[in-house]
């Protein structure tokens, strides 16, 4: 295959080249499905040294030795293709969407801790204060105003406050 060739079309087969993203591509969403929330949301910087070091990790694994354009935008588009076919299986499933994606997880009921949920998402108690603190509370005084604080899937606290005159008896 002369060099011009070699940039344009893949040196493994095609097949091959779909299915190494196709396996990376489920890896990860296991490995972050099991990993929790907070791995997605409020990334420390050894979070983002984690997530750095995999990418690279798993580029080699990814594209094999095929550094060819063609091969490039066939792992992409097929890496693309999948997202998207997933994306509309778990919108129209409930089971699957419940696989893929993971629960708000309570954080605060009634203006109490629920430290053991915080414990099951390794999440600290001051980052829960600074999550408390982002929606405008002071974390020392204002708990009881506080009804409900989830731990949303992408990683955000939500955090509803009480109906005014509701003392949460």
């Amino acid at each position: 295959m002369s060099n011009a060739a070699w940039i344009l079309w893949p040196e493994i087969s095609v097949v091959e080249k779909m299915a190494r993203p196709l396996a990376i591509y489920v890896f990860l969403i296991v490995a972050f499905r099991l990993a929790g929330k907070r791995e997605l949301g409020q990334m420390t910087p050894l979070d983002l040294v984690v997530l750095l070091t995999i990418s690279n990790v798993l580029q080699n694994a990814m594209i094999g030795p095929d550094n060819s354009l063609g091969g490039g935008l066939i792992g992409a588009a097929t890496l693309l293709t999948l997202n998207g076919v997933l994306s509309r299986i778990a919108f129209r499933s409930p089971a699957v969407a419940r696989l893929l994606e993971s629960p708000p997880t309570p954080l605060i009921e009634d203006g109490r801790i629920l430290s053991q949920n915080l414990r099951r998402e390794v999440m600290t108690m001051a980052e829960l204060e600074h999550a408390i603190r982002k929606h405008d509370l002071d974390p020392a005084t204002d708990l009881p105003l506080i009804k409900r604080a989830l731990l949303e899937e992408d990683g955000g606290v939500t955090i509803v406050r009480r109906a005014n005159g509701d003392d949460g008896r």
